[in-house]
């Protein structure tokens, strides 16, 4: 049986290939919600002004705040930097839209944990159909039959900012809201919130279905349910994100980026700030401990994988 470094089996029984999808109510009228703002106040709101903010304040919260802060920071711990750094971070990074770091964690580390067993339930595989799985991951929760104990970092669960950040990572949106109508009005809010929230949720789910079902690969990983994929073309807009196979071979690694032409902007993100003396013990795959399951493919081939070609074939 799997361990993840936060997930713990209960018993002989727990797995993470029995159990059933539910609808989530928060999570699916939140994001909905903005969802519809978009459409219904965007085209009425639109100017080159507006949308360069909304893209912009994007790109801006999903690296520095969601791709380092929550990511390569406080999940997989591939780097350091002063608390103060990483608080602001990882605050950006709730602004996203997506939860507080204890949610962000477990969300993260629940499949991760499901995809490094043999079999695992399709919730966390993105292998259900498009449709099917944008409604699942923007819109559901899974309820495994027998879930695994989910032992928080103690840096989170002890830290009384990242509490506060858990109970209100919804409100947050409202000084960022207000700050926004201060500086441009309501369609500086509709553009910078809504319209941000929206394409943050939407391409951060887009991009992980991508990187699961179709690219190159360079490693495989033995027993594993699941590989990553690197999706060339995304990876700029993706924070670096998109070099998912590259992620799955060394997790702890804070450059995602490792061949020549994969783009990186995370990275170089992190590397400015250890230029500054903000980051320091910045991880690599050299400095990472070997993985038995690990095995390299030579030359790198560029795959679908079998689910997704099926599908294209409809």
């Amino acid at each position: 049986m799997s361990h993840g470094p936060h997930m713990r089996p209960r018993c002989a029984n727990t797995n993470p290939v029995d159990g059933k999808v539910v609808w989530a109510p928060v999570k699916s009228l939140w994001y909905l919600s903005m969802i519809v703002v978009a459409l219904v106040a965007g085209t009425s709101t639109w100017s080159w002004q507006t949308s360069l903010v909304a893209c912009l304040l994007t790109m801006f919260t999903l690296c520095c705040g969601h791709s380092i802060g929550f990511h390569r920071l406080i999940i997989h711990r591939s780097f350091e930097c002063p608390c103060w750094l990483e608080y602001l971070l990882v605050t950006i990074g709730t602004l996203v839209g997506m939860g507080g770091p204890t949610k962000m964690l477990y969300m993260h580390d629940i499949r991760d944990w499901s995809q490094r067993h043999p079999k695992c339930h399709a919730f966390f595989i993105h292998q259900s159909g498009f449709l099917k799985d944008w409604w699942w991951n923007l819109n559901c929760d899974i309820r495994l039959d027998s879930p695994p104990e989910f032992v928080g970092d103690s840096r989170i669960s002890q830290s009384a900012y990242y509490r506060f950040l858990d109970r209100t990572w919804l409100l947050l949106q409202i000084p960022f809201a207000l700050a926004l109508y201060f500086v441009g009005g309501w369609p500086l809010v509709v553009w910078g919130g809504a319209v941000r929230v929206a394409m943050s949720l939407t391409g951060h789910w887009f991009v992980g279905y991508l990187a699961h079902n179709v690219g190159p690969r360079t490693w495989y990983l033995e027993g594993h349910a699941v590989q990553g994929y690197n999706v060339p073309g995304f990876g700029l807009l993706s924070m670096g994100e998109a070099w998912h196979n590259n992620h799955h071979a060394f997790p702890e690694s804070a450059k995602f980026g490792l061949e020549r032409g994969q783009n990186d902007p995370g990275w170089w993100f992190i590397c400015a700030l250890e230029r500054l003396g903000l980051a320091w013990n910045l991880k690599q795959p050299q400095d990472l401990p070997e993985r038995s399951e690990l095995k390299r493919i030579e030359p790198a081939k560029k795959e679908i994988h079998p689910f997704a070609q099926s599908q294209a074939t409809k």
